[in-house]
């Protein structure tokens, strides 16, 4: 029996609110009007539904329309009670409406929209204050949502939207989201296999916000060193020997044992015992200028394979690789 742990920041949470905060089963859907929309292009697609860019029939304005494939209906809810929990909440996308058709009854959610620059070409033309800008506003989106009870779960550069030109980021995709409950097991098989952390590749099930704070870290580190993604394993399993081969294997073990985790049979003969490899190494001509120990030391402190271990997203955000985007925001509150 695995060792049961608990968020070691906001894990009383949803014990805070009514019930119905989190409840989402109960939640009663109100619908808005589907002809107040125009689909426009396809923009996106993923497992769970297509993504459009559209207009708003009544003021012109542009939006974003999701078009939700069959899933249950319990899914759908969970999705639209946490954005509108997560309603105003900094860098955060905003649902605007929720529309269904009236002959097939399929689910549409209405957000604002954002004019991202595909990541792959963003990422390459950004300067490390631009990353640490972008990556600020990341963190407080996530101390935001983990505030209010609520883990992600799927955080990567794919749902990250930047509009450069306004300087604006949003946290999208809130398909995978869940309500953090201490104690309760979750289910493992969610974010994308090279953005899982290590506690969902072993199948520990009590994981909680830390699982985003991994998340961010590996999509830090990407961004830094230029490397999409930075772990990127064949398989789930092949997934945990590529962390080892950077993290190294010495705290692995104890991390197994801690939490009296069992491992897969598989996973015997495929971790082989090795070093940590120094974040140095991932140091080239093209990404040097973007690293420094100050930035090591923050992905030291993300991508522990201890869930515990991590650092929050509040503490994240005092790190001192933040220090210059803090005085800047400090600077023009007080103006």
């Amino acid at each position: 029996m695995a060792q049961v742990s608990v968020a070691t920041v906001y894990a009383n949470a949803n014990l805070n609110h009514p019930t119905e905060y989190h409840d989402y089963e109960k939640l009663q859907i109100h619908w808005g009007i589907q002809d107040n929309y125009e689909i426009c292009r396809r923009i996106g697609r993923g497992k769970y539904s297509e993504v459009f860019s559209g207009s708003n029939m009544r003021d012109g304005s542009h939006c974003v329309i999701k078009v939700l494939k069959p899933v249950k209906k319990k899914k759908i809810k969970r999705e639209i009670k946490v954005l509108q929990n997560l309603e105003n909440g900094p860098n955060i996308i905003q649902l605007l409406d929720v529309v269904q058709d009236t002959i097939s009854r399929t689910p549409s959610l209405i957000f604002e929209a954002v004019n991202n620059m595909d990541y792959k070409i963003l990422y390459q033309k950004l300067t490390t204050k631009d990353i640490q800008f972008y990556m600020y506003q990341l963190l407080k989106a996530l101390d935001y949502c983990h505030s209010k009870g609520i883990m992600h779960r799927d955080v990567k550069p794919h749902n990250i939207m930047i509009d450069h030109d306004s300087r604006k980021l949003r946290l999208i995709d809130w398909g995978l989201a869940d309500f953090y409950h201490p104690r309760v097991a979750y289910n493992v098989r969610v974010a994308s296999k090279c953005y899982k952390g290590p506690e969902l590749l072993v199948g520990y099930q009590y994981y909680d916000y830390s699982l985003d704070m991994w998340c961010f870290g590996v999509t830090l580190a990407g961004m830094i060193f230029r490397r999409d993604p930075f772990f990127n394993g064949n398989d789930n399993f092949d997934q945990l020997v590529k962390i080892t081969q950077t993290l190294g294997t010495d705290d692995f073990t104890p991390y197994i044992q801690k939490y009296n985790i069992k491992l897969h049979p598989n996973f015997q003969h495929i971790i082989k015992p090795c070093a940590r490899k120094p974040w140095s190494k991932y140091c080239n001509p093209s990404n040097k200028c973007y690293t420094s120990p100050e930035v090591f030391d923050l992905l030291d402190n993300l991508l522990k394979y201890d869930h515990t271990q991590r650092l929050t997203a509040k503490l994240a955000m005092q790190h001192v690789w933040f220090k210059s985007i803090r005085e800047q925001e400090d600077l023009s509150t007080s103006m």
